[in-house]
């Protein structure tokens, strides 16, 4: 594929990484607007928030999703499986708008939450095949850029019909028409839901254009290999190869600790504003906003525009630092501090630019062979994201008992050991092509 090509089909693929982490935050931005609605704290308490994110895109809805996509993919093909997961996200975005009850919401999340598993794994996989050796960090970079600028347009939104945002009265006199209510928290909600309509938009715009892709070339070639050799358990040889064992460790051990201080961030960090730091809705919403606007900036500037051209590991030490000192500032010095505030948002923006989820985005699609490329993918996503969903039950628990200053130790204490880990095993990916790592790790079969 020539390099226009590469890059028209990463855009198009990339709208599924949009919606993923648009899934993500739209609930994170109403949350609490969510819970007042269905009776507040004492009905909707820390515990049932808790279950919203282990069954959401954050945790363990995506892990069910990435166990079943990640297989799916390599045995019918990356296209097939993440175009028409978008009807499945389209479902599941459609109960969002209309849920009246917890129930219902719990379920719209988990739908949603099993379509953005299926989808990662197999756009990511496809991304990186479909790529040349010189833009293949480039293309995730793409891909994560559009995952940042999800989280930055739903914060956006929130913040703009949030209840004190400078949209706030219209959305509450159009919610007064359409619900025929004058009920103030449903009103107050009623932007919210706009906000999942926006993603079941997007879902149906990029379901559209991915249906006119083409397959990948590489899944073509390894799906004939297979046909002519003989078929073969891709999990038996997953967890029996020991450089794939090597690899899975690795690739856990850097995305598990990080993605626990991530995704409780992800979903919890404007409730935590607001409740630990004394903030209202819209500036949760506004820091949310600004903080996944440097992210975007900084996916593109420090991981697209450099991944394919300087040294991974230094890049991934200096990137993953800004991480830690982020989280130091906010808990030493205090989330009450404006200054310790900015400083952390400022921080931990440009980190997740080109920190831990984008290389382990580009080095999980390089590490394992095209047959099973996806399979491997998905059992680490389910691993983490499933491990996620208990570690949100740990957090909101911690959150609640000791307060938000235990709860900070610990994520310095998870970003320390994902740096750590990252740094002694980075991979030597640059400047090769799949087939060459290949052959490289596992000999020429």
């Amino acid at each position: 594929m020539n390099k226009n090509g590469s890059l028209k089909s990463t855009i198009a693929v990339s709208l599924t990484n949009y919606l993923d982490a648009g899934a993500i935050v739209a609930g994170a931005s109403g949350l609490t607007l969510w819970q007042n609605y269905l009776g507040g704290p004492d009905t909707i308490t820390e515990t049932h928030l808790g279950w919203l994110n282990a069954l959401s895109a954050n945790c363990f809805g995506a892990a069910i999703g990435a166990i079943i996509g990640g297989r799916l993919a390599d045995k019918y093909g990356r296209k097939k499986i993440y175009t028409y997961n978008m009807l499945l996200y389209m479902l599941g975005v459609a109960v969002i708008i209309f849920a009246f009850n917890f129930p219902m919401l719990l379920a719209a999340f988990l739908i949603t939450g099993i379509s953005v598993g299926v989808g990662v794994p197999a756009s990511w996989t496809y991304i990186s095949e479909t790529s040349e050796v010189g833009n293949r960090g480039r293309n995730i970079g793409i891909s994560q850029l559009a995952w940042s600028v999800g989280p930055a347009i739903i914060f956006l939104f929130g913040w703009l019909v949030s209840p004190t945002g400078p949209l706030g009265g219209a959305v509450h006199r159009l919610g007064e028409t359409v619900l025929n209510t004058t009920d103030e928290n449903a009103l107050n909600l009623f932007g919210n839901r706009l906000i999942f309509l926006t993603l079941f938009i997007v879902a149906l715009i990029a379901w559209l254009l991915q249906r006119r892709l083409n397959e990948s070339s590489e899944w073509v070639e390894a799906k004939k290999v297979k046909i002519e050799t003989r078929k073969e358990s891709p999990y038996k040889t997953l967890f029996t190869n020991i450089v794939n064992v090597k690899t899975i460790l690795y690739l856990v051990g850097i995305y598990l600790t990080w993605n626990f201080v991530a995704g409780a961030m992800g979903f919890f960090m404007p409730h935590v504003y607001e409740t630990a730091g004394g903030l209202t809705n819209e500036k949760a919403n506004f820091l949310q906003m600004f903080m996944w606007g440097l992210t975007a900036l900084f996916s593109f500037v420090g991981f697209a525009l450099l991944a394919d051209k300087v040294n991974q590991r230094l890049l991934y030490v200096f990137g993953t630092v800004l991480g830690v000192l982020a989280w130091v500032v906010l808990t030493f010095v205090g989330i009450t501090n404006q200054i310790a505030l900015w400083s952390f948002v400022v921080l931990w923006g440009v980190h997740a630019g080109f920190g831990v989820q984008a290389f382990y985005a580009l080095w999980a699609s390089e590490l394992f062979p095209a047959r099973y490329r996806a399979a491997a993918q998905g059992v680490m996503f389910f691993i983490v994201r499933g491990l996620g969903a208990v570690w949100s039950f740990v957090f909101t628990g911690v959150f609640a008992a000791a307060g938000f200053y235990t709860a900070g130790v610990i994520m310095v204490a998870l970003m320390l050991v994902s740096l750590i880990v990252g740094v002694i095993w980075t991979p030597t990916t640059r400047g090769k092509s799949l087939k060459q790592i290949t052959e490289e790790r596992y000999g020429k079969e």
